[in-house]
């Protein structure tokens, strides 16, 4: 029987003034709050309908948890707790149940169940999978985690730097097998905001696409 797959999607509580401060620096922290509200929502609502994973919601601050979801979607709460970037993950890999499992973050607007699914698919040939951002880090990390998960993961990796994913391929086992999947753009700046609804307006009268959050 097959181990059960899990979809971890990272977020932040969607406050003002706390979530995308890279963004809000060029965009305005409303505009930021608005976009991480509706790139997050539809996210969530493609992926955890999907059956062929279990969809957990690993959420920061963990003390946000207690009060009402604010994301209504059919899914496993969990805090992220305490640590950097790479020990909550980390601390996810080796706490999850047995099964594959695949990290994703929730600013992402055009990560489909496609790529989640080409996630899975390759973690059952390679012991990681990692989804590259233009900004040279990752939009997605996935581990097979059989027999477990490496010592030592995601030490010394540079994070929001040009550097985390060769940071992090750099820490991983020799032996390690590693597949790439398609190239995506983390909307973490005015930069990158403006190239994604320039993108969107453009694919717009073809395919009805929603009007962007602004």
């Amino acid at each position: 029987m097959r181990s059960p797959r899990h979809l971890v999607v990272f977020l932040r509580a969607p406050r003002l003034g706390r979530v995308k401060s890279r963004l809000a620096a060029g965009i305005g922290a409303v505009a930021a709050l608005r976009f991480y509200r509706k790139a997050s929502t539809g996210l969530l609502r493609r992926l955890s309908r999907d059956r062929r994973w279990i969809c957990y919601l690993a959420v920061t601050p963990d003390r946000a948890l207690a009060g009402p979801r604010p994301w209504r979607v059919d899914a496993r709460y969990r805090g992220q707790g305490q640590g950097d970037l790479g020990q909550r993950m980390a601390r996810v890999f080796r706490t999850l149940p047995p099964g594959p499992a695949v990290i994703i973050g929730s600013d992402i607007p055009d990560i489909a169940p496609a790529h989640i699914a080409d996630a899975f698919r390759a973690l059952g040939r390679h012991d990681a999978v990692f989804g590259p951002a233009r900004d040279g880090g990752y939009w997605l990390v996935g581990l097979r985690r059989s027999p477990r998960v490496p010592h030592g993961l995601f030490k010394r990796v540079r994070w929001s730097s040009e550097h985390a994913l060769a940071d992090t391929l750099a820490g991983l086992p020799r032996n390690f097998a590693v597949a790439r999947l398609a190239t995506l753009d983390d909307i973490d700046d005015a930069a990158s905001f403006a190239r994604w609804r320039a993108a969107l307006t453009r694919s717009r009268p073809a395919s009805g696409a929603p009007e962007a959050a602004a």
